[in-house]
């Protein structure tokens, strides 16, 4: 098998997450470049990455494959700089900026035509960030984009699917503006509209200071990806700007209807809308990780004593079960349970609702 220098620019979440799945392959060495020199060290001590250089145009002059892990402003910026670059071979570069409109009409604009460019959006993160917070198993089971550019062909899809195999994703081959609609839609309109409800919140707070205090269950929940990085996000709110109007605007004629239907006392219009949201909703896909994790999920009653949580925690930890999320609610509004637990199969919550109950404790699935 033919070996293959893969250069990893940015060494954060997801270009550190990146290197240490393609550490798997033997075939393959892992060079890595980061602007912050500890980064760098760190990813050489814990081997993260095979080899560090100190510069953009060191790193491209060795490698095959380029994967640009940086801010989307940035990688329009390394992207610009290739053009200048007296390149010997071809060279696949790909990037893994959630916006892809301005990134590809960057990589469209280059004339150097040993450039292949081959968009790419590992749909997965997590609530931290940095070289430290990097992991193998990151992208498993999660949606991986690529949108090729114009002089990208099937052969160079296939070649990073089969790179990024051990990753363990599922790959989907989309074009630009498909892919900026529905990662508006379904992961970075939902953060406007997260820090939105909780601005609201945060108005109210003056009027009823222990508002803060009930702001739990529903509302931690539904709000949870207000707590996301601000820069990486304002970032990407602009980048993806055409986009984010377009639904704000429809999000305001969403709310103007549903204000009619509380005003007018419409009870049977405003039952459907509820229904029909309930419906979408409960047949979200739910075998796979993407822009919305979805896993199965219990309700355990439990009391609030020493103890408790280890009780059920053992229990289920007895017949090898994996527990991938695990919650306790303070405020229960519909839910009759203290605590949630969350599995990744139907056939694990199955299993774990018989043994909980086998064992008196009250059982109830969403």
């Amino acid at each position: 098998m033919e070996h293959t220098t893969i250069f990893v620019v940015g060494l954060g979440l997801i270009g550190g997450s990146i290197a240490l799945n393609l550490q798997n392959n033997k075939h393959s060495t892992v060079i890595g470049f980061d602007g912050n020199a500890k980064t760098l060290d760190y990813a050489m001590q814990n081997q993260i990455i095979d080899q560090q250089v100190t510069s953009f145009e060191e790193g491209v002059s060795l490698a095959d494959i380029v994967f640009l892990a940086t801010p989307t402003s940035i990688t329009r910026s390394y992207i610009q700089q290739l053009e200048q670059m007296k390149l010997k071979k071809e060279l696949i570069v790909t990037d893994v900026c959630s916006v892809k409109k301005p990134v590809m009409e960057t990589a469209e604009s280059l004339t150097n035509q040993k450039v292949v460019f081959v968009g790419g959006h590992p749909m997965a993160g997590s609530h931290k960030n940095g070289i430290e917070a990097a992991k193998a198993h990151l992208f498993e089971n999660a949606y991986y984009l690529f949108i090729p550019g114009t002089h990208a062909c099937e052969e160079h899809v296939s070649k990073l699917e089969k790179l990024l195999s051990s990753t363990r994703s599922y790959f989907v081959t989309v074009d630009v503006e498909a892919h900026d609609q529905m990662t508006g839609v379904i992961s970075h309109f939902p953060h406007l509209i997260a820090s939105a409800l909780v601005h609201q919140a945060r108005s109210w707070h003056d009027t009823h200071p222990f508002l803060h205090e009930l702001a739990a269950g529903g509302f931690r929940d539904i709000t949870r990806i207000a707590s996301s990085h601000p820069k990486m996000w304002n970032d990407i709110f602009f980048q993806n700007r055409e986009t984010m109007i377009s639904l704000l605007s429809d999000w305001i004629h969403e709310m103007d209807h549903l204000k009619s239907l509380v005003e007018t006392l419409e009870h049977d219009e405003l039952h459907t809308y509820l229904e029909q949201a309930k419906q979408y909703r409960d047949g979200l896909p739910v075998k796979q990780k993407g822009a919305i994790p979805s896993f199965y999920d219990l309700y355990v009653d439990i009391h609030d004593q020493p103890g408790a949580l280890s009780e059920v925690t053992h229990i289920v930890a007895q017949e090898t079960i994996s527990i991938v999320n695990i919650q306790i609610l303070e405020i229960r509004e519909g839910i009759s349970g203290a605590l949630r637990l969350s599995f990744q199969t139907a056939k694990d919550q199955k299993h774990a609702q018989m043994l909980l109950q086998s064992n008196g404790y009250e059982v109830t699935i969403e």
